[in-house]
């Protein structure tokens, strides 16, 4: 099975692939482990920054290593790649897809440069799955004070110029979601909402498989409703470094004296597994 095959089978089941992103082996084994229970394919994500940390090559030799250790269905995605440096570099590790994100950039900008991409990663290997990106969601999978400003939403031709230009395989809209989350997210007291109808509308018009990024803490309902709308991969960041950072504080606060890096993480493993599978199970109804 290829990515490709993978999108096109979760459109047919009306599912989506859990993306989720690493940073540390702790995470990788977490969210691989979290699949290999629920036997549903998953990517697995490093952005510029978890890839500056990791390696880009390092990175991709491990997913793979996994994969045949396990026969698992277990891709790799350079995720928010904002140069064409940084998306070769992925392809030529052999990733399985890359998001080339230049929304930040007025659209014909975006258009243009995404368009030389697709043809250039294209050449490297014509299987890669390459997505593009419109619409503003913010940035940063942390914690954030306040919602960013000019938040938008996607329009339906907006969506379909930019695809019919780019050649992208898949698209990742803004329609309600947002990286990151708040602080009133974390007490349960506030949930992301999506815009399911314009959900279904970008789908109808593009035809594309469509990515939701920013999924954490949205409202499992909505969820459910974006992908029967038309999302077919659903991207999980901040919610796994929350759970990692609150059992990491745990571990170390019930045992002090604990310096065996494999000891302090196996509870840290286990937390970010738990929240893996519990999306996965959401994603895959």
């Amino acid at each position: 099975m290829t990515l490709a095959d993978e999108l096109k089978q979760a459109r047919e089941k009306g599912v989506a692939i859990g993306h989720f992103n690493f940073s540390d082996m702790a995470g990788l084994y977490a969210i691989a482990a979290a699949a290999r229970e629920l036997n549903v394919p998953v990517i697995v994500g490093v952005s510029e920054g978890e890839r500056g940390f990791t390696g880009v090559a390092e990175a991709a030799a491990l997913v793979k290593a996994i994969a045949a250790q396990y026969n698992q269905r277990i891709y790799m995605n350079a995720d928010h790649t904002h140069s064409l440096e940084g998306a070769l570099a992925a392809a030529k590790a052999g990733f399985d897809s890359i998001v080339f994100d230049l929304s930040s950039l007025p659209m014909d900008q975006n258009i243009a440069q995404t368009a030389q991409a697709v043809k250039e990663l294209k050449a490297i290997n014509p299987a890669i799955i390459i997505e593009g990106e419109i619409g503003n969601i913010g940035s940063g999978s942390e914690v954030h004070d306040k919602a960013p400003e000019n938040l938008g939403l996607s329009t339906v031709e907006e969506a379909v110029n930019f695809v019919k230009a780019t050649g992208v395989d898949v698209l990742a809209p803004a329609v309600g979601n947002m990286h990151g989350i708040l602080p009133s997210m974390l007490t349960g007291e506030v949930q992301k909402r999506l815009h399911i109808d314009r959900i279904k509308e970008i789908s109808q018009a593009t035809g594309l498989y469509m990515t939701l990024h920013g999924g954490s803490d949205t409202n499992d309902g909505d969820l459910v409703a974006a992908i029967k709308a038309g999302i077919t991969v659903v991207h999980i960041n901040t919610e796994i470094r929350v759970a990692w950072r609150k059992a990491l504080d745990a571990s170390l606060a019930a045992d002090k004296d604990q310096i065996a890096p494999y000891k302090v993480f196996a509870p840290v493993q286990k937390a970010v597994e738990e929240v893996v599978k519990s999306r996965l199970k959401v994603f895959n109804q």
